[in-house]
C-alpha cells in the first residue's frame, strides 16, 4: 500500500504539470491571433512590407521588412498595447529609400497582380504576395494556393530589371504545416 502512494503522487504530478504549458500555448495562440488582427487592420501595411510574428510564453518577436521607419515603430506600439504581451523584440528591418527600388517594386507588382492568373489575389482585402526590394534584389514572400501559382509569380517577377530574385512564396499546403 505504501509503495502505491509515491507512484500515485508521481502519476498525479505528471498529469498536472503539462496543464500550465497547455494553458500557455492557448494564451500564445490567442495572442498570435490578436496580433494578426491588429496587423491586418493597420492601413499603412502594404504588399511592399512583410511582417512575421512569433509568440512564446508572452514574448513576441517581430521580424520582416517595411518600407518606412515609422511603420516599424507604429507596428511595435500596436503590438505592445495588446493584452498578454510580456516582452517585445522588434527585429523588423527598414528597407532603404531608393527611387530605383520603388520603381522596381511597382513593375513587379504590376507584372504579378496585373496578370489575369492573379486577379483573384489582387481582389483580396490583403493580397497575399508581398514584394520586397532592397538594392535591386527582389524577394517574393507570402502564401499562394498552388505550386503553379508560386512558379508563375516567380516567372512574372523575373525580367523587371532586378539584380536577383528570390521566391520565398509558400503554398497553402506548406503554410498549414
Amino acid at each position: 500500500m505504501n509503495a502505491r502512494i509515491p507512484a500515485m503522487l508521481a502519476l498525479a504530478l505528471t498529469l498536472w504539470l503539462p496543464l500550465p504549458s497547455l494553458a500557455q500555448s492557448n494564451a500564445d495562440a490567442r495572442l498570435q491571433a490578436d496580433i494578426t488582427r491588429s496587423l491586418r487592420s493597420y492601413a499603412r501595411l502594404t504588399i511592399f512590407d512583410d511582417i512575421s510574428v512569433q509568440v512564446q510564453d508572452g514574448l513576441v518577436t517581430l521580424t520582416g521588412k517595411v518600407t518606412m521607419a515609422f511603420k516599424k515603430e507604429e507596428i511595435a506600439g500596436r503590438v505592445r498595447a495588446l493584452d498578454g504581451v510580456h516582452e517585445l523584440r522588434n527585429l523588423i528591418g527598414v528597407l532603404p529609400a531608393s527611387a530605383e527600388d520603388d520603381a522596381l517594386r511597382t513593375r513587379v507588382a504590376r507584372a504579378i497582380y496585373g496578370s489575369p492568373a492573379f486577379h483573384r489575389y489582387a481582389a483580396m482585402p490583403h493580397p497575399p504576395i508581398h514584394i520586397l526590394v532592397e538594392y535591386g534584389r527582389v524577394t517574393l514572400t507570402g502564401v499562394v494556393s498552388t505550386e503553379v501559382d508560386r512558379a508563375l509569380a516567380r516567372s512574372l517577377a523575373a525580367g523587371q530589371g532586378e539584380r536577383s530574385l528570390t521566391c520565398a512564396l509558400r503554398t497553402d499546403a506548406e503554410h498549414a504545416r
